[in-house]
């Protein structure tokens, strides 16, 4: 059997362009985080806007304070509950972020999304895949095995009546740390998180982040899912 290996994808923003139609599009990033992505589309004139939301107040409220180029819009808002009007944008993207949408709000999330997207309009979600080294060790103290399939399973739930599947594909992306503080600080620390990592745990997770770490920083290559679905 002949294994084909998995696109490599630096810059997710080319697998984006080549998926969605961007040109002109008024754009919607559920859980947007710093929103390193719609600064980037933006700055180099790829969509005509993003409007951004965070559910994170304290991620919310930096964004705010950051300069962000102009088309960067930042609101405080959830999936499940969009307050944008009917039909009002052409794309919605969601970055690593369906999965943190409480389960018992993810079919009310995709029809959120149906909403406000026009007819013929694309939804992009682009989720980890629940393997591979990197996350073996995460799950050491924060397992999203449950949740990223409950995520997958609304998706589908979704593509099978209230939007259109058009695409699925697989990717591998690389992820680099400085040094494991700068592991702690992105994973553990981050503000939309309570993550406790202590005592054996830490130890065993510091053990197996070692493997990893080269002169240039510790090195990963992760696994990521994409589907595209649009609203027919």
């Amino acid at each position: 059997m002949i294994t084909v290996p998995k696109e490599v994808i630096v810059d997710e923003i080319e697998l984006l362009r080549r998926l969605v139609p961007l040109a002109g599009a008024r754009v919607v990033e559920l859980g947007c985080g710093r929103a390193d992505v719609a600064r980037r589309m933006l700055e180099r004139q790829l969509v005509a806007s993003v409007t951004a939301f965070e559910v994170d107040e304290v991620q919310h409220a930096r964004n705010l304070a950051d300069p962000h180029p102009a088309g960067l819009h930042f609101l405080a808002g959830s999936a499940e509950d969009i307050p944008l009007p009917d039909a009002s944008c052409d794309v919605v993207i969601m970055l690593k972020s369906l999965h943190h949408v409480p389960i018992p709000r993810l079919d009310r999330a995709f029809a959120e999304i149906r909403r406000v997207l026009v007819p013929g309009g694309y939804l992009y979600v682009s989720e980890p895949v629940y393997s591979g080294d990197f996350n073996e060790i995460v799950r050491l103290f924060h397992d999203e095995g449950s949740v990223r399939a409950a995520a997958y399973d609304a998706l589908q739930r979704a593509a099978a009546g209230l939007l259109t599947h058009v695409e699925e594909t697989v990717f591998s992306t690389p992820l680099t740390f400085r040094d494991f503080d700068d592991f702690i600080d992105r994973i553990v620390r981050a503000t939309h998180s309570t993550l406790i990592l202590e005592g054996e745990t830490l130890a065993e997770v510091r053990r197996r982040f070692n493997r990893f770490v080269t002169p240039e920083g510790a090195r990963f290559v992760r696994e990521m899912r994409v589907n595209v679905l649009r609203r027919p």
